[in-house]
């Protein structure tokens, strides 16, 4: 068993995402008591009652996607080991082999990768797996691509990369 140096789990538990998700339930939850319990017509043309009932499948599961979205991300000695939870079953592994170079940075998730989440080719900039915030480490790798791994503990990632890749290893830049 290798020796792990750095384990993060990131989840969306920012307070204006989840006011989005109770505003939207909010709603549903309206026309639920006014068209079934109150007996008036949600809207110009309602819904059918039973279709009222299923819409609510719709912010039901975003909430629990949103509680179950996770980026785990850990470094050990085989490497930089990341899933994105519930969509990975298992972790993908950036072995040390692989990478040409690397920065611990801030970056703009929006202007830079279209957004937070898993970001495929968004851009020229490469892809990125984000959760929250600005800052992250971008992998150069010795093919040419690049990817953003999002991280809320900056010195902590930079401290775990400086133990899996020696300092003497001049291509990379620890800052």
């Amino acid at each position: 068993m290798s020796r792990v140096y750095f384990s993060e789990e990131q989840k969306f538990n920012q307070w204006w995402i989840w006011l989005i998700l109770l505003a939207i339930s909010g709603v549903w939850i309206w026309q639920v008591v006014q068209q079934i319990f109150m007996g008036i017509p949600f809207g110009d043309k309602p819904a059918p009652d039973i279709v009222v009932a299923l819409i609510g499948f719709f912010p039901a599961f975003t909430i629990w996607l949103f509680k179950a979205l996770t980026l785990v991300t850990s470094i050990d000695e085989t490497g930089i080991s990341y899933r994105f939870k519930p969509f990975q079953r298992k972790p993908k592994t950036i072995k040390p082999g692989e990478i040409a170079r690397f920065e611990v940075k801030k970056y703009n998730p929006i202007m830079d990768y279209g957004g937070w989440g898993i970001r495929l080719g968004s851009t020229k900039k490469g892809n990125a797996y984000n959760v929250k915030g600005n800052m992250g480490v971008l992998f150069e790798f010795k093919n040419g691509k690049r990817f953003m791994l999002g991280t809320q503990n900056p010195e902590s990632i930079r401290s775990a990369l400086n133990k899996l890749f020696r300092p003497s290893e001049s291509q990379f830049e620890i800052q």
